[in-house]
Formats: structure tokens, C-alpha cells, sequence
């Protein structure tokens, strides 16, 4: 059932679902993309399954996407007639945040560290949000010269039109304290012990599985479905990945300066 970059874990009626790759701070690869799709195929059609916790290993939630093997892509125009790879890649990633979004448990995060661009994308499809003191939540994909493509609808959904305009156009991060007060987080906990834990899980046991998954599929009919955007947002960050913004944003962000946009002209001087 687990792969190397997610490890699953049954006790009963719940799942833990561990993004498993600390050296990148869980960054979401194709692999890890594809391993939670798979388990989100399994869990819609286990009746038994009643809760879905999704965290990450080795203190961090997600860093976000990974480029991987498209790095070499950065800056770099679509040739006439040729097909975009970079589409694919990222319309996968818009199905995950689709298919989290439609399970009918109860979806439950467990943020601990940073929780970025296409992590902070994840925590605003689940149903309840735990944090860490020390978790960190934002969304810098501006700030590099890339738009936050298919995470927008869900974080718009979330927070909300205004919060999420500043959030995104931005490139906001929120201490946990602040994702609390802005609605993306619940629980804000000092130490998330295993009695602490269990307790939890315990009072969201009481809620039934059947209803649940009914009142889900209302809720979903009462908001409106999440904006399907997957097409335009998988071309607006390949478009996005090429252009010129990018390769200068990932650079300077490499060697930890600022963009050149971010530079005044008084800076400058």
C-alpha cells in the first residue's frame, strides 16, 4: 500500500498518509503526485475508511512542487509545434487538488513546518487543519516570477476573494497564529502528542461516515464546485515557467537576493 514517497498507515477506520521525502521537505514530484492519486482512487471506494490525515515526514508538511527534471525549462519559449511536457506535469497536480477535494471522509492535515505554494494548495482542500507552533504557511510562487496556477480556486474557495487576492498577489506567508485568525488553519497546537492525538481523533470519530460524506456533497452543491481551471492554469504556469520572470526569480531565490523587480530605483543607486 505505501511507496517510497508516501507511506500509509491503517488503525481502523483512519489512514495517515506521510508525504515522504525530507530531503526536499516533501516537495511534490511526479512520483508523490501520483502516489496520492492512487490512494485518493482507493480511499473513494472504501466505505470502512473513515478519516484521511495527511502530514508530512522529517518536520516539514510540503515545500511545495518540484521541477525535477523540467529545470532545465526555466526561461526557456515553447518552440513552435512542439508539445509542452510542462502541461501534463502541472494539470497533474490541479487532479490531486481535485480528487482531495472530493473524498468523502473527513480530510484531516497535520501541518508541522513549511507549507508552501502547492503544500499551502493541499492544506486548503482538507476539512480540518492542525498546525504547529512552528509551521509556516504561504504561497512565494509571485515572488519568483510564476503564477500560483492551480492552487488559486482552492485558496480562493478557502479564504475567501479578499484575503485570497492578498495572499496570492502577494506572495503572503502566515505564521500559524495568523493562519488561524485568517481561517486556513483550526488548531493551533504547541505539541501535537500521540494523547493529544488520539483524543482528537476520537471526538472526529463521532461523526458519522454516512453523513459526513452526505454533508460534504451539500456543502459542495451549497459553495459551488471548485472552479475547474486545470487546463488554463497547467498552460498559465507552463506560459509562466518559460518566460523570462521566472528564470530571473529562481535565480536570484537560488542565491537568496532579491528579484529584480524587487529592486527600486533607490536601491539601485
Amino acid at each position: 500500500m505505501s511507496t517510497q514517497h508516501l507511506l500509509i498507515a491503517r488503525q481502523g477506520p483512519v489512514e495517515t498518509w506521510t508525504m515522504n521525502d525530507p530531503a526536499t521537505r516533501n516537495a511534490l514530484n511526479d512520483a508523490m503526485v501520483s502516489a496520492l492519486l492512487a490512494a485518493c482512487a482507493r480511499a473513494s471506494l472504501d466505505p470502512a475508511l473513515r478519516v484521511v490525515v495527511l502530514t508530512g515526514a522529517g518536520g516539514a508538511f510540503c515545500a511545495g512542487g518540484s521541477l525535477g527534471s523540467f529545470a532545465n525549462l526555466i526561461g526557456q519559449p515553447l518552440q513552435d509545434g512542439q508539445s509542452d511536457p510542462l502541461l501534463g506535469m502541472n494539470r497533474g497536480f490541479g487532479d490531486l487538488l481535485h480528487a482531495l477535494s472530493a473524498l468523502p471522509q473527513l480530510l484531516v492535515a497535520r501541518v508541522d513546518g513549511p507549507a508552501m505554494g502547492g503544500g499551502f494548495g493541499l492544506v486548503c482542500c482538507a476539512d480540518h487543519v492542525i498546525a504547529t507552533e512552528r509551521a509556516v504557511l504561504g504561497t512565494p510562487e509571485v515572488t519568483l516570477g510564476l503564477p500560483p496556477a492551480q492552487i488559486a480556486p482552492f485558496v480562493w474557495q478557502r479564504l475567501g476573494q479578499s484575503t485570497a487576492r492578498q495572499c496570492l498577489l502577494q506572495g503572503l506567508s502566515y505564521t500559524a497564529a495568523q493562519a488561524l485568525q485568517v481561517g486556513l488553519v483550526h488548531e493551533v497546537v504547541e505539541e501535537d502528542s500521540d494523547a493529544a492525538w488520539q483524543a482528537r481523533l476520537t471526538r472526529l470519530k463521532r461523526a458519522a461516515p454516512g453523513a459526513v460524506a452526505s454533508t460534504k456533497q451539500l456543502l459542495r452543491s451549497l459553495q459551488g464546485p471548485v472552479p475547474d481551471l486545470r487546463d488554463a492554469a497547467a498552460h498559465a504556469f507552463a506560459q509562466g515557467l518559460r518566460s523570462t520572470e521566472a528564470a530571473q526569480g529562481l535565480a536570484a531565490f537560488a542565491r537568496k537576493q532579491p528579484a529584480p523587480w524587487a529592486i527600486s530605483g533607490k536601491d539601485k543607486a
